[in-house]
């Protein structure tokens, strides 16, 4: 449907949806003159939140119908758009059961994330930032453009979606029992504050793992091979924002 928008010269197209659709319309108009708006109807809805959209659908064509426009950053990892979070680890893996499970919303996927958290293992991945060489053993690994997942959960609190940089977020790997103190942190905007977690800026992004990986790309889990490529595409999408 963006395409065919595309092809007949739209000026504005409309996504209703959470980050999965908002991120499959909106990634087909980057580098397009078309302008995109949002009304958040995701569980998540963590694009829209970061850019203060309401989630109020009325609220929200109200918002589009005042046209403020702005200029906001994409990324691509291993030649896929993305507009939000892309990630690998433990999220990603979250992801790729909760795609097939039989019921949606927050508390199944709260369920979900409480049953497989014990038998998770964090693996080994070979990174390059801006042509630095960093090793890590992660948790989860997060190239982030907004500074959250959805549901305010902040895993990247600095970020900024005009910066022209890919915040790389590393939850290093942690005892167990520390669960409950990351997660308070990531929904408090105090990531910063953990010993476990480090945060780079770059434009440039590869990572290197020793087995192939699942990836998610704004929630929707992906199959991708041992080596990720990721690129900043600095002010490439026009959007409404609050």
């Amino acid at each position: 449907m963006a395409k065919w928008a595309i092809d007949n010269r739209f000026n504005v197209v409309v996504a209703v949806g959470g980050d999965g659709t908002v991120n499959e319309i909106g990634s087909t108009l980057i580098n397009t003159d078309i302008i995109f708006g949002i009304i958040p109807k995701g569980s998540g809805n963590g694009l829209a939140r970061f850019l203060k959209i309401p989630v109020n659908k009325r609220k929200a064509v109200r918002l589009i119908n005042q046209m403020n426009v702005f200029k906001m950053d994409s990324i691509s990892i291993n030649g896929f758009y993305y507009l939000n979070m892309a990630g690998i680890g433990f999220d990603a893996h979250i992801a790729n059961l909760f795609a097939n499970f039989g019921k949606r919303g927050l508390k199944s996927y709260i369920k979900l994330v409480f049953k497989e958290y014990m038998a998770y293992e964090s693996a080994c991945y070979d990174l390059v930032i801006d042509g630095k060489p960093e090793k890590t053993q992660a948790f989860l690994v997060s190239f982030a453009n907004s500074s959250q997942f959805g549901n305010e959960a902040h895993i990247a609190p600095l970020a900024e979606i005009n910066d022209g940089l890919i915040d790389v977020c590393v939850l290093n790997k942690f005892p167990k029992y520390k669960a409950l103190s990351i997660v308070y942190q990531l929904f408090t905007k105090r990531l910063l504050k953990s010993k476990y977690y480090t945060v780079y800026k770059a434009k440039q992004v590869k990572l290197t793992s020793e087995t192939e990986l699942i990836a998610h790309i704004d929630g929707d889990p992906i199959n991708l091979d041992k080596k990720l490529n990721i690129n900043m595409i600095p002010k490439s999408l026009n959007i409404i924002i609050a």
